[in-house]
């Protein structure tokens, strides 16, 4: 299997014995041996295109001979990453188609067949195959096309311009370069549950555009090239832009749902949709016969590596596998349009379902999913408002009457000790994350030993009395290991 941005093979030949234009003819009898289709001709050598290639693409062969040896470059010409070794079988039949007529070539019969094409040859000086090497920005073409929009290859590209973006925007505005901070992940629409519940259900979309670094993007960027090229020519356009936003929205609703407090970001969720809808219609027969095993096999392994590394934490697993699972059903359910492309009643018909489905499912998830944070958050003012009151005693002045001091210690201590003591109780009533369960538990044990204290405080002050003092300290030193613990993240 070859990666890169266009899959290529090279190999040199070099045969003994017989002149540069003998070598010519020999080649071209055996680019016309295999069915081939001869593009380009000269005295220096010429360009054929095979018959067949994956998703029944071509491959374009170049044959470059100077005197006794040739240069055999076999290169995809399709939206592909990859050539499952294509290019280097194309080159194995060249040599083997060659070697055979080479053997019984004949010097004379080679030299009458040159002259009989001679006159078509393109001429010396404006032969391509002799040109100068590209300058840089030739060199550069390729890459910079795989973010420029074409036929058959165009909502891949405005994927990745836009995640690329919003990212720039995101590092210009004041977020780090190689890790945002959860502020600015927040800010430009990250997804967490309890802003996400709270009413911002856009961030179900936006968070698919944002990403946690350079690294995050450039792997997702990556994973998004890799299918892109080889999805969307099989989709088109409007499918294949429904899917991914169909399977974005609805990664980000699985990991609403699996997640109480974080902070999720990055276009994974949808990237695994749309491996998923390849898997699925891999077990179809939209896809090549002869590619659909070994393509099969490569996605299958692609994702079952990235899930498995996915358990690591701070990995969300949940958003891959809901993209995931809801590509292959999208998948399944595009088959039909796929393999009646000329109805566009039904693939109006499928888009508009597929759609109008996954924001039926997303809104259904969304409105069941609990969401008592904002009653917690709301109770935790109320709880400081009243623990500012009660610790008003410690700031009396220290020349304050002892009746007053001991009003002070009731009214005021107390009573609201005993009050955050209910209002803990109360919390205990929501559903909340296991972290916000425990942070009510140490408040709780802390607001009772703020009580305890106080009341022994009175009892000391009411009795003027010293026996109370080891029990106090006993007290504050647990308020203070209690108040470490409400410290720890």
């Amino acid at each position: 299997m070859a990666f890169g941005f266009t899959p290529k093979h090279v190999e040199n030949l070099h045969v003994e014995n017989v002149s540069q234009h003998q070598f010519l003819t020999l080649a071209l009898q055996a680019a016309t041996s295999l069915d081939w289709q001869i593009i380009y001709k000269s005295a220096s050598g010429f360009i054929a295109l095979t018959s067949k290639s994956m998703f029944k693409w071509k491959a374009k062969v170049t044959v470059t001979i100077d005197q006794d040896t040739a240069q055999l470059q076999s290169e995809s010409t399709g939206n592909e990453l990859f050539d499952l070794g294509k290019n280097k079988k194309a080159i194995q039949r060249f040599t083997t188609a060659f070697s055979i007529l080479l053997e019984h070539f004949d010097a004379a019969a080679l030299d009458q067949e040159y002259s009989a094409f001679e006159a078509e040859l393109v001429p010396a000086d404006s032969d391509k195959l002799i040109q100068p090497p590209p300058s840089g920005t030739k060199i550069m073409a390729p890459f910079l096309a795989l973010f420029t929009p074409r036929t058959g290859y165009y909502i891949t590209p405005l994927i990745l311009d836009l995640n690329i973006l919003i990212y720039l925007l995101m590092v210009i505005s004041g977020a780090g370069f190689m890790l945002p901070d959860n502020e600015s992940l927040l800010s430009w629409g990250a997804n967490f549950r309890p802003a996400t519940l709270d009413g911002e259900w856009w961030r179900l979309l936006t968070n698919c555009f944002i990403h946690i670094g350079i690294l995050h993007l450039a792997l997702n960027m990556y994973a998004l090239l890799y299918i892109g090229l080889l999805l969307e020519p099989i989709l088109g356009r409007s499918k294949f832009a429904v899917a991914y936003l169909s399977t974005g929205i609805l990664a980000s609703i699985t990991s609403l749902a699996w997640h109480d407090l974080t902070i999720s970001a990055g276009a994974s969720g949808a990237i695994f949709g749309m491996y998923g809808v390849f898997l699925a219609l891999l077990t179809t027969n939209c896809i090549d016969k002869s590619t659909r095993k070994a393509l099969l096999t490569s996605i299958a392994i692609f994702v079952g590596y990235n899930l498995l590394n996915g358990m690591k934490g701070g990995i969300d697993n949940a958003a891959h596998i809901g993209g995931l699972i809801s590509g292959l059903i999208i998948g399944y359910g595009f088959y039909p349009t796929l393999i009646k492309p000329d109805s566009k009643k039904l693939e109006t018909g499928m888009l508009i379902s597929v759609s109008l489905l996954s924001v039926l499912v997303a809104f259904f998830v969304y409105t069941n999913i609990p969401n008592d944070i904002p009653k917690f958050d709301a109770k935790m003012r109320s709880l400081s408002a009243l623990e500012s009151t009660a610790l008003a005693v410690y700031r009396l002045p220290k020349n304050t009457a002892k009746e007053d001091y001991l009003i002070a210690v009731k009214d005021s201590g107390i009573l609201n000790w005993n009050k955050t003591i209910v209002l803990l109780d109360s919390v205990k009533r929501l559903k909340l994350p296991a972290p916000l369960v425990e942070k009510t538990g140490i408040l709780r044990d802390y607001c009772i030993a703020r009580l305890n204290c106080y009341q022994l405080m009175y009892k000391a002050i009411d009795e003027n009395t010293a026996a109370y003092t080891d029990s106090i300290q006993f007290y504050n030193t647990r308020i203070g290991d209690l108040l470490e613990k409400l410290k720890v993240p």
